[in-house]
């Protein structure tokens, strides 16, 4: 999983416990003898004028309408980051979750509208039917901490299109009124916005100040102004670091360190700044605002329900508690497994489906949790006690979720053995990351040719990195005896490493002489020691010919060998070093002995269910 994924989940999943006890306190304070003054907060009028004109609202829908304009753009800037760079970047393979999240959108509004269908609540089906991203992943890491990572991605993935299609919901259905003057005014500055991304200087001052001035015009025109921040979310591209990009910002960095002048201070921190793509920017800026602290002001805002006697009497009797419940709890999981069957069906020609069929259930009694969708549809369509009717049946599902989905784990884990290998089996294969597959008869491999799994290495002699990571390589090579080969390439970070070039092509000229792996081994061991005159010796220790070498390094007669691994490197999107892939698949990350050995170990489990689901 890459790591801006795993960031993302990272947060989300801790942003949701904030998220929680920010309702707790809505909940005490609505209930608590000062519970007029949540009311008198929340309901009071704030302005922002210039100039005699200006927007005027209520404390609420500034939160509701303002701050979660920015909860949208993360949800569309991780979507852009997965169809850009994540398991959706095959755009096949997104029929799965869309057809899970549309099917687990309208099967749940079904049963909501059989409830209330003629009745006073119809026209809050909107609040019955979106999974709450925060509360979801913190349901799969609670009951399931140690889930596939197949699992949470596709969890992701599913709670991403339910976002995108609430929004677009909310845009449609629960827009009373549309000024298409000020509509055109926001669809003009969205473009003005596209375009900025070719200007050369000032680009970040003016990009704030359209990006608000399309959320003032989206407002006055009275269609959600919320879209606006998933439009832009959508809009900003994700990209790997280009190796140009990173050694022009060397280049710059290195000027300021010989010239230390506030013009190259600035000129080296946009240079390393701009290597890092705007989606992967804002997203690390940004999230952990949204996730810790304007989802949960949000929570704050609109959970607090005062709870009498009489309101729970009649929740438990009343259609929109009991539509909105039931449509969470039986309509989600019908909906995703149901959705997800039907996408991945060989006569459609859809593809397989990235998890198995039980983990699929699974995953829909995860994604049955309302939260903030559901809050804010509720407050767009209901008022008084129905308002309260509906909240309540939206805190109900995070009660509810954990432990259903607790107990849908705890029957799958009692499946035979053979079924869920069967069913793991029959899943989707990996998206291979590594450009150009690993050939024995080139590459330098350590471990037997047929081993289950592969760990290839992009490496540089004199990376310091490179060298930590070389004991973890030893010692899960050692412990893990025929289960793994070792591929090593090389990738010289020359504007780094004035001697990396050198020690790559002395390590060709040993292996000329079959002695790659020890001279292997002395190179990085003595990485501070590269020079042409170590190299002698180093060879001279080896017992090779000491003259073959030098004179072959002089003609630099094996640098064609370097940079065809170095092309296969920026075919595969790796611009640092160590890079590891396992079968196939990049690694991101921390490379320790015990992360190495888990990702070792999940690759083994699949590449022999595999072997014994394969047909004979």
């Amino acid at each position: 999983m890459a790591a801006p994924a795993r960031d993302f989940l990272a947060t989300e999943t801790g942003g949701a416990a904030v998220m929680l006890a920010a309702t707790v306190v809505a909940l005490v304070w609505a209930n608590s003898p000062w519970s007029h003054a949540y009311r008198t907060v929340w309901s009071a009028p704030l302005s922002i004028r210039i100039a005699g004109r200006g927007i005027s609202t209520d404390l609420r829908h500034w939160v509701n309408q303002g701050l979660m304009t920015l909860f949208f753009l993360i949800v569309g800037l991780e979507a852009k980051r997965e169809l850009d760079l994540g398991e959706l970047r095959e755009r096949r393979r997104l029929a799965v979750p869309v057809f899970a999240a549309l099917a687990g959108l309208a099967v749940p509004i079904c049963i909501y509208l059989a409830f209330n269908a003629g009745g006073r609540g119809a026209g809050g089906w909107g609040a019955a039917m979106s999974t709450d991203t925060a509360f979801a992943l913190a349901v799969l890491a609670l009951v399931a901490p140690r889930s596939a990572t197949r699992m949470r991605v596709f969890l992701l993935s599913l709670a991403m299109v339910d976002d995108l299609a609430a929004l677009v919901v909310i845009a449609v259905a629960y827009t009373r009124r549309v000024s298409l003057p000020a509509l055109a005014v926001a669809v003009a500055l969205f473009a003005v916005l596209l375009a900025l991304r070719y200007a050369r200087v000032g680009r970040r001052a003016a990009s704030i100040g359209i990006a608000v001035a399309v959320w003032v015009a989206m407002f006055k025109s009275g269609v959600d102004p919320l879209v606006s921040g998933l439009a832009i979310g959508l809009a900003t591209s994700a990209y790997p670091p280009s190796r140009e990009d990173l050694e022009r910002a060397i280049e710059l960095t290195r000027s300021f360190r010989e010239q230390p002048t506030p013009e190259l201070a600035r000129s080296a921190q946009r240079g390393v700044v701009s290597a890092i793509s705007p989606n992967e920017r804002l997203q690390h800026d940004l999230h952990p605002w949204t996730s810790y602290v304007i989802v949960p002001l949000f929570a704050l805002a609109n959970a607090g329900v005062h709870i009498t006697g009489g309101l729970l009497s009649d929740a438990v009797s009343s259609p929109i508690t009991l539509g909105i419940v039931v449509a969470y709890v039986v309509g989600k999981p019908l909906g995703v497994a149901g959705g997800s069957w039907l996408a991945s069906r060989p006569a459609l020609r859809g593809p397989r489906s990235p998890i198995s069929s039980p983990l699929l259930v699974a995953g829909g009694t995860c994604a049955g949790v309302g939260f903030t969708v559901s809050l804010l549809i509720a407050s767009l369509s209901f008022h008084g006690r129905d308002l309260a009717e509906a909240k309540l049946g939206t805190l109900a599902t995070v009660i509810l979720t954990p432990a259903i989905t607790w107990v849908v784990l705890a029957l799958i884990r009692r499946l035979p053995r053979e079924l869920r290998a069967r069913q793991i089996a029959g899943t989707a294969e990996d998206i291979l990351d590594l450009a150009e597959d690993v050939d024995p008869a080139v590459d330098h491999v350590r471990g037997p040719e047929d081993a289950p799994v592969t760990l290839v290495e992009y490496g540089d002699f004199e990376c310091p990195y490179c060298g930590q990571a070389e004991g973890a390589i030893r010692e899960l090579l050692s412990g893990h005896g025929e289960d793994v080969r070792y591929v090593w390439r090389h990738l010289p970070l020359n504007d780094v490493h004035a001697s990396a070039q050198l020690g790559a092509e002395a390590s060709e000229a040993a292996a000329a002489q079959g002695c790659f792996w020890q001279m292997y081994d002395l190179l990085l061991s003595h990485q501070g020691h590269l020079a042409l005159d170590d190299l002698a010796g180093y060879a001279g220790d080896l017992g090779l010919d000491v003259d073959r070498l030098l004179d072959e390094l002089r003609r630099r007669v094996y640098a064609p060998r370097i940079s065809r691994d170095v092309a296969s490197a920026d075919e595969s999107g790796v611009s640092g070093t160590p890079t590891f892939f396992v079968n196939g698949r990049r690694h991101y990350g921390v490379y320790d002995l015990d992360t190495l050995t888990r990702e070792v170990d999940a690759a083994k489990r699949r590449a022999q269910l595999e072997a014994v689901t394969a047909p004979a």
